[in-house]
């Protein structure tokens, strides 16, 4: 068993029970001229977190922790994608459309793959979602009771959309779920702080946060135990 130094309360869990989700790290979300920025976000600090999501797969690797990448992604001729996101924002940027790096959130394309330093290893899961949250119309659960998983670590963009709809959907499904709170990011760094407060208030309503620095101390500590 481990524990992290977390908020509220310490967090408990065992390696082989835990998972990494690390939540859209994509191109197209992240990179300068990609369609985040085409749609006049700074993605600066999404960029910046980077070095510090390499450090937490390295982290979870190093542990035998299972890892989960997803992508928002949608079939070619987007039949899995909800009408309400079809119909959102700028008919130019829509879904589907031509983009800086390729048709948008469209599987296969070059804007919608994983950051090349956050290429997933073999092994790892890699869900390709049509929503906001990773558990809608996907087979993730399924998977995840397949593996004995309880516990689930979140990272990735934004933290208020994608990584906390997960969160919550996580949550209700009975996982025990930490945010890693630098290793997420959003466009807006007062929604990324507002969703930290959200998701730990009350006692922890949705679950814990804690720094990377703290998981791997746990880590660490656990790790002497047993040497």
């Amino acid at each position: 068993m481990s524990t992290i130094d977390a908020f509220p309360t310490p967090y408990r869990f065992e390696l082989q029970h835990t998972a990494l989700v690390v939540i859209d790290m994509q191109r197209d979300f992240i990179e300068a001229g990609g369609f985040g920025s085409a749609l006049g976000n700074d993605v600066r600090p999404l960029a910046e977190i980077v070095p510090t999501v390499a450090a937490l797969l390295a982290t979870a690797r190093a542990g035998g922790m299972l890892v989960v990448h997803t992508r928002e992604s949608h079939l070619p001729d987007l039949s899995d994608c909800p009408p309400s996101k079809l119909r959102r924002g700028n008919p130019s940027l829509a879904i589907g459309a031509i983009g800086p790096m390729g048709r948008i959130l469209v599987r296969g394309e070059a804007g919608n793959q994983i950051l090349p330093l956050l290429t997933p290893q073999d092994g790892e899961l890699v869900i390709d979602k049509p929503g906001k949250g990773a558990f809608y119309a996907t087979d993730l659960h399924a998977q995840l009771q397949a593996r004995g998983i309880t516990h689930l670590l979140f990272a990735g963009v934004t933290t208020e959309v994608c990584v906390q709809t997960s969160m919550r959907e996580a949550n209700d499904r009975g996982y025990e779920c930490l945010i890693v709170e630098d290793a997420c990011a959003s466009y807006f760094p007062v929604f990324h702080q507002a969703t930290l407060a959200m998701l730990t208030a009350q006692g922890g309503i949705v679950g814990w946060k804690a720094p990377l620095a703290a998981l791997q101390a746990a880590l660490k500590e656990t790790s002497g135990e047993h040497s």
